[in-house]
Order: structure tokens, then C-alpha cells, then sequence
């Protein structure tokens, strides 16, 4: 959790909050002049505001316990929230004063989130304070606030204690309260109802010309204000000279002024009372300008403006008649909301698909992915989501927000950057396995966003969902009056996972048309086939129990033509239930505003099968895993704390330390004693029981370098092998583990990886020697339920071994899920944990246990928390 932050109001607004200095006794001081009697008496109780100011001078004095952190809005303090050490070490006294004009805008809400995070990262439990019975606001905030509240009533007191266990409930409440401040902060954008263009001159060429004449074009219906100190008038509208010039309010400025003005502007905005800001103007982080951009967006956070770009191409709303953007084409109203990072890519998007909204959102520096499908979920004009992302600012918030929002809407994602090398600096199998890109599918994948290689794809697949109803399966009937396009798309249809059932037609569609039409599926009319025996067969099989979707193959200019083909189609189609789509042989189009139409059957297919496995995903339960805070947890983060304070830097476990951590966590692995010459190797053979394999420490990778004996049967043959193996395996033999021999079994491994940009990573795959040969893997992000891991599983292609194959025993694989699960954990609990190995877990018919693990820890910086809001 960062020292300090900004934080997002229930109304859009933005205040900063931090530790209290003692330099803020005035500025407290203040905040208690403008508190009312009433709210002093509700929180002073008796002594008015000369209690308060004693307080205030208390609380910033030298000799301060506990922590106090203060809100301001507008650079004001705004409200402040304590929390005091009592005698007992895991409970502290809390306190909040909010100053009247920032109440009912959830401000000691979000104090109270962040105060309680703070105390239990201090090892705080519980906290407690008294109440006035009729201070209903503060009642009421304890009892949405998510944690669980035990409030006492005695007489006029309330006595309170708030349990500092977070869980899935306190996820819950933070993410329904950061949904209704991002939505309200981005209205300001998405919809203002007045808009002042900085930069409007009089050359039509100019970017901020252009904006000002799609706003004026498109018929905003809201005032629109030009802005430039060397003009009168701009387009026929009076212009003019700063925003703070401007009459009546402004929610909206569209900055289009050289770089080295910005700032300025800015400025001028924050002193208008300016809502948000969207910043053409390119020349900030992405030309080297970094710190320009950090004072940009300091501005607009202390003034309450939510901020698009720098270095973008505006902003669309198309319900709202607003093209606040300099691109040349006219925008085509939808349902599909365009988010890009690509300007380029923008452009391209808008040409081609019916919009709800655009933004471009350039340089990133305020609102990202994240900001927007806050937004876009409850947005009644958008039905489709399409991002086209170039990196991700909090890659576990998206994902929790589009899990969220995917279950109304389809999220589409096109990531450019899939070809990246990675850390090459990684050593384990699971690190050099889990890329950069492995690990945004594995994101992504669990948050049922649809992932999409490319721009085509994401053209195709929005236009089908944005008009279309969700298949209920992955049955597809295929309709045309072309057998060889026909037979392609039964091919295309197989390779994408979707089903061509044969279908006996009624006799009285056989009735209706040619003697020699296929009907069997795909249904071939031949080329002679009329508009209306293509329609009589869409309408046949949308009667069809057996048949999820309908795919026309119409080659023209054969039959009725083009003409009378799509209108038929399109009568057919008017009251369906289950998604139609049309290939028509070499374009790409709609039919009737509703039918998407692709040129190429792949294309079809493709989409078709996206939308299939999307209806899955909607129709899989939403999945719940155990809150942390567990007593392992605590165990484990002390040993990761002590190891690292002894290496700063980091390092690989040695194998005593490795089971201690893994152990806290209830990872299953077998018993061994480290030793460090042959006669310890002997006793410590005989001390665990014969048979036993003895394992080199040092080396990561001991098969390949001869440090690893099996079978070793008596304390001789344990001492020869030590010897042996230190002469093959020489200086990088650090010493050895003994260990008692594992029945034979299916060989597993189990690992996992942390980046520091998109945090824990799980693998499953074949384990053994064989583990980088066949790269038979499957990711996911943890937490993980036993039913996500068990899915892992049989995502693997050798999964057939664990359930019996070819006589085998069948493998415990519920005790495999189960470790997959403790791996999860541990990796969600631990960010420190930047590798780990179980290579192999040997699964057999009584259980699933590690016979080899290497963890290495590296030092980062805190995660991103799900209990408290801030913006980035």
C-alpha cells in the first residue's frame, strides 16, 4: 500500500490522503473552524472546539502513537481517521472527523478502508471506539463497510469493534464503492453537457479546428466554447481567450495546444472548475517527457479532473452526439465501445464498427482499461467491450473488473506484445515456461475476457456479439448453394471445436426444394437454390432442437443474387432465437442491421466458435476461494522476512528452509535431512528408513549433471554415492538431501512464477527430465478453487495417465489439486516467492507428493491491495 495516494469520491470527485505531518497543525485547525457545533459534538462528544483543537495539537505532536491519516480535496483538509495502540498489542482506539462540506461523499468510508489495511499490515486485530447512538452516518458506514462490526449499545454510547479479517465480503463492498466513483468520475467525461475546445484556431487543418467542427457537425446539443486568445470567433462561434473566460460551467476541455502549454492550460481548467481534460497534444512520456506529464496529472488530481491521454485522439459518445476527437470519418451509432491504445488502431476500428463510445486513450497517464470498463458495465448503449491494449497499468484489477463485467457484457482483448523473449535471467522450468504472454492469457482466460490475436478478429467477433444472441451450444447447421464453400466451412468448423450434426429435414422443406440439394448438413440447394429456398432452409433449422446456430454460405451472383438473397435472410431471421451469420464469397458486410456477413468462411467460423466458448464460460458458476490471512500465512512471512533481511537481494532456498516455507502451506513433500559429507549421508539413510535416493544441492537442474542417486539400499551404498556424486558433479555441489524413496507413480510438476507487472502465475504440466521437452503446461492465476485446478489437469495432454490409461492404476488426482491449490496460496500470500518448482510431484493411487522443490525469493515492492481504492 503506497504511503501516500489518490482516492476516487462517490461523486467522480478525487481527494488525496496520507500520513499526517506535523507541519498540518494549521491546516487542522482549519478543518475544526469550519466543523459545525453539531459535528464536533459528535465526535469530541463534550468540550466543543476547544477540545478539537486540543486534539489536533495532540495528534501532531512528536510523542504520537498509532497513525493518523488526513484527506484533502482540492489541496484542503478535508477529514482525518486515527487509530491509537491501547495497552492490549492487537487493539487500537479509531476515530474519523470529516469536515462538513465533504460529507455524503463517501470520504470516511474510504479513510476507514485505508486506516483498517494499515493497522492490520501493523498487526492490528481488532480496532474499537465509542459511537453517539444518534450519530447515524457513522452507524451506517460501519455497517456497509464490509469487515465484521460488533457494536454494543449502552444508553446514548455505542461501543464498537471492527474485526480486522478481510475476506471476500470487504473485496465485495471496496469494488461496488470504486464502481460508483469511477462511473460517476467518467460521466464527467464520457457525457458533459458543455465542452470548451483549447486550441480552436481558424485553419481547418489544425487539430483542435477539427474537434470543434465534429462537435459542432455531429450536433452536440450542448454548449461548445472555442478557445484561443488571438481569435473572436472560431467556426462562427465566439471564442475565448482562457477557459476561466468562459461563461457558465464547463465539464469538458479538449486540450489541443503545444506541448509546452499544456500545463498552463491545465492550470486554467483547475481554476474554472473544469470536470476532466482530454490532451491531444502529443510531446510527454512517450517523447521523453515524463516529468511534464507527472505535474499534468498532479494538476488534475488536486483540481478533481479526471484526465484522457496526453497524446491521443479524443473521445466519442455517440448517444450523446458528442465526436470530441479530430478523426476525419463520420462515427456509425452502436453497441460496441472502442477502448485503444493505438491511434492508429483506433481510427481503423471506427471505420468498421457501429460505436456506442470511443476513447483513445494515448499515454495512459490518468484513465486506462481499468477506468473505463467501470464505466462501460452499466452503460445501457454498450453491449460489447473491444480493447485494443498495449500494456496493462494493475493487470489483477483488470482482471477482477472484467471478470465482473463479462458477466453481462463480452470483453474483447487484442495485446500487442506477444512476441516478447521474457526473463531471460529465470532458471526454474515454471519461470522459463511462464512468459510474459502466458501469463496475460492465464489472466485473462479467468476472467472470460475474449483474447484475440488481431484487429480482423476483433472486427469480426463484435460485430457478431454486438447483434446476435449467445449460441446455447456448439452445434452448427450450415446452410448454402455452394458445395465446395460449404465443405470448407464444415472443416473450419471441426478445427474451431464446433459440432456439424447430421439433420434429417421435415419432407416438407425436402418437399420445396431441388431433387438434388444435399440436406444432410451442411445442406447444399446447389447453385440454382432461389432467395426463398435459402430462407425456407434458415427458418427449417431454426425450428431444429438439434442445432445451436446457423451459418449461411451464399456464393453470388448464383440464384435469386445478392439482392434477394440477403432479404430473405433477413425475414427468416426476424424473430430467431439462436445466432445467424452469412458468409457471402469475398465480402464483408450486415445484413439488416443485425446479420453480421464475413467474406471467407474461416472468418465465420471463428467467430462463431468465440461466441460459443464465451456462452460456456457465462453458464460456469462464479467461483469463491478461501480469504488469506490464514496462521500459515503469518509463518511463512516471517521466514520470508528473515531470509531476505539476511539477503537483500535475494537468492534460491536451501532445501531445510524450502520445506519450512512449503509446510506452512500444507504442500505434501517427502521427508529428507540435509547433510553435508558421506558418513552424514550414511546415518542420515538409516535414520529415515532404507530405500533412499540421495540428491546434490547446488546445481538447479541435478539430473543433468549426475546429482541424483536412486535406490539406494543400505548406508555403504548411500556413502559411495555421496562420494561419486561430488567428483562428477565438482565445486557447484554444495551438499546433499537424503530422502526416503516415493512408490513409483505419474511424474508432476507443479510450479509457479511471480512478475512483478501481473503478480502469481500456477503451472501444472508433465514433470520429470521431461518437463521443458514436451512443454505439456497449463496456467492459471491464483487463487485457485479445487475445481480450476482439477480443470488444469485435464487440460494437459497427459492427463490420460493419471485416470488409468492403458491399465494403470488410477492416480489420486484430487491430492494432485489439492497441492496445486496449497502452490496457489502460498504464491498469493507471498510476492517475494518469484520461483517455485515441485519437479516432480509423483502422484500414485494413496496421495500426490514433492520429491524435489526449489523456491527463490526476490525483494518487491507491495502489491496492488483488493481492500483499499486508489488510483494508479
Amino acid at each position: 500500500m503506497s504511503e501516500e495516494c489518490d482516492v476516487l469520491l462517490r461523486d467522480g470527485g478525487i481527494a488525496h490522503v496520507r500520513p499526517l505531518a506535523p507541519g498540518d497543525l494549521a491546516a487542522l485547525r482549519e478543518l475544526v473552524d469550519r466543523t459545525s457545533e453539531r459535528s464536533a459534538y459528535l465526535r469530541f462528544f463534550t468540550g466543543g472546539r476547544a477540545t478539537a483543537h486540543a486534539h489536533m495539537d495532540r495528534i501532531t505532536g512528536q510523542d504520537r502513537e498509532g497513525l493518523v491519516l488526513m484527506a484533502t480535496v482540492h489541496d484542503r483538509a478535508a477529514a482525518v481517521a486515527e487509530y491509537t495502540p491501547t495497552a492490549d498489542p492487537g487493539v487500537a482506539e479509531m476515530a474519523i472527523l470529516i469536515d462538513d462540506a465533504a460529507q455524503g461523499l463517501g470520504l470516511g468510508t474510504l479513510l476507514l478502508e485505508h486506516l483498517a489495511m494499515r493497522a492490520a499490515a501493523d498487526g492490528i486485530r481488532q480496532l474499537t471506539g465509542e459511537v453517539l447512538a444518534e450519530n447515524h452516518a457513522m452507524l451506517a458506514l460501519l455497517h456497509d463497510l464490509g469487515l465484521p462490526v460488533d457494536l454494543r449499545f449502552d444508553g446514548a454510547l455505542v461501543h464498537l469493534r471492527i474485526d480486522l479479517k478481510p475476506g471476500g465480503r470487504l473485496v465485495e463492498s471496496v469494488a461496488a464503492r470504486d464502481h460508483e466513483a469511477e462511473r460517476a468520475s467518467l460521466t464527467r467525461v464520457l457525457t458533459p453537457t458543455s465542452i470548451a475546445v483549447v486550441g480552436a484556431g481558424r485553419d481547418p487543418s489544425g487539430t483542435g479546428h477539427k474537434v470543434l467542427r465534429n462537435l459542432i457537425d455531429g450536433g452536440f446539443p450542448g454548449p461548445v466554447h472555442p478557445v484561443n486568445p488571438k481569435a473572436t470567433q472560431v467556426a462562427g462561434i465566439q471564442a475565448y481567450p482562457d477557459v476561466r473566460a468562459v461563461p457558465g460551467p464547463v465539464d469538458l476541455a479538449v486540450v489541443a495546444v503545444p506541448a509546452h502549454a499544456v500545463l498552463g492550460v491545465a492550470r486554467d481548467c483547475a481554476a474554472a472548475g473544469v470536470k476532466g481534460l482530454v490532451v491531444l497534444t502529443a510531446g510527454f512520456a512517450e517523447n521523453g517527457g515524463r516529468d511534464a506529464e507527472r505535474k499534468l496529472v498532479a494538476i488534475c488530481r488536486s483540481a478533481g479532473m479526471r484526465m484522457v491521454g496526453p497524446n491521443c485522439l479524443g473521445v466519442v459518445n455517440t448517444s450523446a452526439r458528442m465526436n470530441a476527437s479530430f478523426l476525419p470519418q463520420a462515427m456509425t451509432e452502436g453497441h460496441i465501445a472502442v477502448l485503444s491504445q493505438s491511434g492508429a488502431v483506433g481510427a481503423a476500428l471506427l471505420e468498421r464498427l457501429p460505436i456506442s463510445s470511443f476513447v483513445s486513450v494515448g499515454n495512459k497517464a490518468d484513465v486506462s482499461g481499468n477506468d473505463l470498463l467501470e464505466y462501460w458495465e452499466d452503460d445501457e448503449a454498450t453491449r460489447v467491450v473491444a480493447l485494443y491494449l498495449e500494456s496493462f497499468g494493475n493487470p489483477r484489477k483488470f482482471a477482477r473488473i472484467a471478470a465482473r463485467v463479462g458477466r453481462r457484457k463480452p470483453v474483447l482483448l487484442v495485446k500487442s506484445g506477444r512476441s516478447g523473449a521474457g526473463d531471460r535471467a529465470v532458471r526454474s522450468h515454471t519461470a522459463a515456461a511462464a512468459t510474459p504472454d502466458v501469463a496475460v492469457d492465464a489472466l485473462v482466460r479467468a476472467a472470460g475476457v475474449i483474447r484475440l490475436d488481431s484487429v480482423r478478429d476483433m472486427l469480426d467477433i463484435a460485430r457478431l456479439l454486438a447483434a446476435q444472441p449467445l449460441p446455447a451450444g456448439r452445434r452448427v447447421a450450415i446452410v448454402g448453394n455452394s458445395g465446395g464453400p460449404e465443405a470448407m466451412t464444415a472443416d473450419a468448423c471441426e478445427s474451431n471445436g464446433l459440432i456439424v450434426p447430421e439433420l434429417t429435414p421435415s419432407s416438407r422443406f425436402a418437399a420445396r426444394v431441388s431433387p438434388s440439394a444435399a440436406l444432410g448438413n451442411p445442406v447444399d440447394l446447389t447453385a440454382d437454390a432461389s432467395a426463398e429456398q435459402i430462407g425456407l432452409a434458415v427458418e427449417e433449422f431454426l425450428r431444429e432442437p438439434d442445432v445451436d446456430s446457423i451459418l449461411v454460405v451464399y456464393t453470388p451472383p448464383f440464384g435469386s443474387g445478392l439482392e434477394a438473397t440477403e432479404k430473405a435472410i433477413a425475414e427468416a431471421t426476424r424473430t430467431a432465437a439462436k445466432p445467424v451469420v452469412a458468409c457471402v464469397m469475398g465480402q464483408d458486410g450486415v445484413i439488416d442491421d443485425r446479420i453480421p456477413v464475413y467474406a471467407f468462411p474461416e472468418q465465420a467460423v471463428h467467430a462463431l466458435a468465440r461466441a460459443a466458448a464465451y456462452a460456456e464460460w457465462l453458464r460456469t458458476p462464479v467461483e469463491r476461494t478461501e480469504p488469506t490471512g490464514r496462521e500459515g500465512d503469518r509463518r511463512a512471512m516471517e521466514i520470508v522476512r528473515s531470509e531476505l533481511a539476511a539477503r537483500p537481494d535475494g537468492g534460491w532456498l536451501d532445501p531445510a528452509t524450502t520445506e519450512r516455507l512449503l509446510r506452512c502451506y500444507d504442500v505434501s513433500i517427502a521427508e529428507s535431512i540435509d547433510v553435508d559429507d558421506p558418513q552424514g549421508a550414511a546415518e542420515a539413510a538409516a535414520a529415515l528408513g532404507l530405500p533412499v535416493v540421495l540428491k546434490a544441492t547446488g546445481p538447479v537442474h541435478k539430473s543433468d549433471v549426475g546429482g541424483v542417486r536412486t535406490g539406494l539400499t543400505t548406508p555403504a551404498a548411500v556413502r559411495q554415492a555421496y562420494l561419486d556424486m561430488k567428483a562428477a558433479v565438482g565445486t557447484t555441489m554444495t551438499g546433499a538431501i537424503v530422502q526416503r524413496m516415493v512408490p513409483e507413480g505419474v511424474e508432476i510438476i507443479v510450479g509457479g512464477v511471480n512478475y512483478p507487472a501481473f503478480g502469481p502465475l500456477v503451472m501444472v504440466g508433465m514433470g520429470g527430465v521431461t518437463a521443458d521437452l514436451l512443454a505439456d503446461r497449463a496456467f492459471r492465476v491464483p487463487p485457485l478453487t479445487v475445481d480450476t485446478a482439477a480443470e488444469m489437469i485435464a487440460d494437459l495432454r497427459c492427463s490420460p495417465l493419471l485416470y488409468g490409461y492403458r491399465g494403470r492404476p488410477k492416480a489420486d488426482v484430487g491430492a494432485l489439486a489439492g497441492q496445486i491449490t496449497r502452490v496457489g496460496r502460498l504464491l498469493d500470500a507471498l510476492p517475494e516467492v518469484a520461483e517455485l518448482d515441485l519437479n516432480p510431484v509423483i502422484v500414485t493411487p494413496g496421495g500426490a507428493i514433492a520429491v524435489d522443490a526449489r523456491v527463490r525469493l526476490a525483494p518487491c515492492g507491495p502489491s496492488p491491495s483488493p481492500y483499499t481504492r486508489q488510483l494508479r
